[in-house]
């Protein structure tokens, strides 16, 4: 039980175990209210991506391993997201990646979860898995640890897919802002790529 809540949503409970961060956690979510987790901006970004995936006619679907299923929330935060968001993939560990997304071992063990050929498999993955036309995958490391000289905290790879189309990766170095702000800003970025695999023509 969570502030007089019966029960906690994954990011309530994220919200009374981690240090604020940043704007969007000025404020403690309210019970039932996800939306208040995430700024009016990526609430905004949601909401123009589901309105031109729905005019497309376009399926989205995700593959997140340092977000947690954050990219899926945001979209399914929006009304009629279900028109073109029928599911997303949250493998956080190397053997839901390997099991759900098809990721090879010898991705995994030769260029380690977080790195660019893992995330292009993670997407390409996704949209074969979900049977989707566009993909964004995500893969990082948020911190406080996990992170090396090569890998630093703050991290992020992602990578776009469409279908009949090439991957497209991305990098972040958000640097070491805090677990909930890499996070948050890893979501901003995820939506953008999305949008712009739904502009290609």
């Amino acid at each position: 039980m969570l502030g007089g809540c019966l029960t906690a949503t994954a990011a309530e409970v994220n919200w009374f175990f981690t240090p604020r961060h940043g704007p969007w956690m000025d404020t403690a979510p309210q019970c039932g209210n996800s939306a208040q987790v995430y700024t009016p901006e990526i609430l905004m970004q949601a909401r123009l991506l589901v309105g031109a995936a729905t005019a497309e006619k376009l399926k989205i679907t995700t593959a997140e391993s340092c977000t947690g299923g954050l990219v899926a929330g945001a979209l399914t935060e929006i009304a009629g997201s279900s028109a073109v968001f029928g599911q997303g993939f949250v493998t956080y560990s190397n053997t839901a990646k390997m099991k759900a997304l098809g990721v090879p071992a010898s991705l995994l063990e030769g260029f380690g979860a977080v790195s660019e050929p893992v995330a292009r498999a993670m997407a390409e993955g996704a949209l074969s898995a979900a049977r989707a036309d566009v993909a964004v995958a995500i893969t990082g490391i948020a911190g406080p640890g996990g992170g090396s000289a090569d890998k630093p905290v703050g991290l992020v790879h992602f990578a776009g897919a469409r279908a009949g189309r090439s991957i497209v990766h991305r990098v972040e170095l958000f640097g070491d802002l805090g677990r909930s702000a890499v996070r948050m800003a890893s979501v901003g970025v995820a939506l953008e790529m999305l949008a712009a695999m739904l502009e290609q023509k």
